[in-house]
């Protein structure tokens, strides 16, 4: 209902021509502060919050637990009505004798340095106030307050986004880098064209959805705690202040400057990591992409496949990793030593970053895999066991149940590939088809799930997933038309690459820049203590680990591939110094960003 207020509560806000409408909304008091006043290009912006005070400490520790939409600018004394450090000839004369203001940060702040380095800004060219959503995402409560992210969304076209991340992280005060970039309902926004607040903002063609923390998350907690009386600005209109802008004080590292990828096409996802990690992970993929072998390998090499699975890999909650390959089907076991090594140590990683882990394997392997992963607990390779299932093939519809809960492709849950003739290969060209079962089935149904993606490591050709470079394997790979894999992940990775894997994501693990937007902003930011990050490196592969699991593989009669040894190799290379000496290497780029993190 509205109310009217006295010219002199009117009067008594007004600073610099600002006009004012004060409304009554339920407890909460909505002041538009900035009325018809034009908002762009002035400098830092604030949203305003007006609270009593035996609740401002609550709400203090809710936005310093909550930084990206909450970002403090000030708090004033209790019944303070000026606002000294962000603006002279202030009066809020609305707080009066037992009120606390809080001053935070405005996503307006960086709109015009968005204009300045190319960015369109929609909202301003269609001449509406920008979309606000209420999102599904739950804030770190702090005392009496809690509730959902609210975030702005602005359209950036594709080929801009990387410009619009760096010059907004570059505003910490006004709310910082994007929280999210992509589809809006993997934050639980189903509309775009009903924001909560503000206006409905046109995407253009090439744009992409890109959203930001937002301030009206406090009237969002303010309505949730339902305090007896409270103040607050209306949406989309602002406290101005005297700050030209919002850049931080000291100069920015360019290290730390993040970089946006594109992750997955359904549904749209992107994530950002740090240039530092981004490059660390660059020399992990260069390493990998060696060729000692001399097997052709290096042909094939995607630069960034490797960065786009472990960002994937990031962001997942559940993981399936599937590995072991029958190449000597005249021995028993017919397996070969390359592959359950990178996936133990990938394992190992994925398991401490909390995620779900699960071993898919052959039916004819399932006694002989879990007796090695029981040996590998024992021997503490791995830190604890992980389940080991198998996909048996009843119909079209068993991939779909396999990867879904009852099926449901909106409710996804979470080694050699088959070729175009439908066959199983070794790299001799020997159809293995009767040794393994279609595990590859899951990669291709995977495809059509939303929320699925799927890496395959590989350095011959014939390994699932190698479908992405099929050309490649066939005009480059010995017996390359015959054996190329037939089925496509969305990322390929090469040989090494389940230690790459797990090196990456303790990179990624340790990044500022990857980490704040995994929280969408929300909780204490902090680099972790360099104990802690010590801790960190026993989930790492290393090369007494890697010793210890092989030496476990040929105890069970697991050989060699190319040479088909039972004895200390892979793939017909000693473990050392070839495979101790890549692991070392690996390690050395990982660890060496560590004592550099700020």
């Amino acid at each position: 209902m509205q109310t009217d207020i006295s010219s002199y509560t009117k009067q008594s806000l007004i600073r610099k021509g600002a006009g004012f409408d004060v409304c009554n909304a339920y407890s909460v008091w909505v002041v538009p502060l900035l009325g018809s006043i034009p908002r762009r290009n002035c400098g830092q912006q604030a949203n305003v919050i007006i609270l009593p005070s035996h609740l401002a400490n609550d709400f203090e520790a809710f936005c310093r637990c909550n930084p990206a939409p909450l970002p403090l600018l000030h708090r004033s004394q209790s019944g303070e009505t000026s606002c000294l450090p962000l603006a002279k000839h202030t009066d809020i004369r609305i707080a009066w004798p037992d009120m606390v203001c809080f001053y935070l940060g405005c996503s307006f702040g960086f709109e015009g340095r968005l204009k300045t380095a190319g960015v369109p800004v929609r909202n301003v060219e269609q001449g509406r106030n920008v979309s606000m959503y209420r999102t599904a995402v739950p804030c770190i409560p702090a005392g009496v307050f809690s509730c959902p992210l609210v975030a702005t969304m602005r359209p950036v076209p594709a080929a801009m986004l990387d410009a619009a991340v760096k010059v907004t992280n570059l505003n910490p005060l006004a709310h910082g880098a994007p929280v999210h970039i992509g589809e809006p309902a993997l934050l639980g926004i189903q509309d775009l064209s009903r924001p909560d607040y503000g206006e409905r903002v046109e995407m253009q063609p090439g744009d992409v959805t890109v959203f930001w923390a937002c301030g009206v998350t406090a009237i969002e907690a303010i309505l949730s705690s339902k305090p007896s009386l409270a103040f607050s600005h209306s949406p989309g209109c602002m406290f101005l202040t005297d700050s030209p802008d919002s850049s931080p004080v000291t100069k920015p590292n360019p290290e730390l400057t993040p970089l946006c990828f594109l992750v997955s096409h359904n549904p749209l996802f992107y994530s950002l990591a740090s240039q530092r990690a981004v490059a660390r992970i660059r020399q992990l993929e260069i390493i990998i992409g060696e060729d000692p072998g001399q097997r052709g390998i290096r042909a094939l090499s995607v630069q960034d496949e490797l960065l786009c699975s472990c960002l994937a890999l990031s962001h997942s909650s559940s993981v399936a990793i599937t590995t072991g390959f029958p190449t000597h089907y005249m021995h028993s076991p017919p397996d070969e030593t390359d592959g359950p090594p990178g996936a133990i140590a990938m394992a190992t990683m994925l398991l401490a970053l909390g995620k779900q882990v699960t071993m898919v394997t052959d039916r004819r392997a399932v006694e002989m895999n879990q007796a090695i992963i029981d040996e590998a607990v024992k021997t503490g390779v791995l830190k604890t066991a992980i389940p080991l299932v198998t996909f048996e093939d009843h119909g079209p519809d068993s991939a779909l149940h396999f990867l879904c809960h009852h099926g449901d492709p909106n409710r996804p849950r979470l080694r050699s590939g088959r070729a175009e003739d439908g066959n199983y290969y070794n790299m001799r060209g020997v159809n293995i088809k009767h040794l393994v079962d279609p595990i590859d089935n899951l990669f291709i149904a995977a495809k059509n799930i939303p929320g699925i993606t799927t890496t395959g490591i590989g350095d011959g050709g014939n390994e699932l997933g190698m479908g992405k470079v099929k050309e490649k394997v066939k005009s480059l790979m010995p017996n390359g038309s015959l054996i190329a894999c037939d089925i496509p992940a969305d990322q390929w990775v090469s040989n090494w690459g389940g230690y790459a894997v797990a090196c990456a994501l303790y990179l990624l693990h340790t990044c500022p820049s990857h980490q704040r937007y995994l929280r969408k902003g929300l909780g204490v930011e902090h680099i972790p203590p360099q104990e802690q990050l010590q801790d960190w490196t026993a989930n790492l592969p290393s090369v007494d680990k890697e010793e210890s699991f092989l030496s476990t593989l040929v105890r069970f009669g697991i050989r060699s591939g190319k040479t088909g040894n039972l004895a200390m190799e892979v793939d017909g290379l000693t473990f050392h110094p070839t495979h101790s000496d890549i692991i070392t290497r690996l390690l050395e780029v990982t660890l060496s960003s560590t004592s550099q993190n700020p």
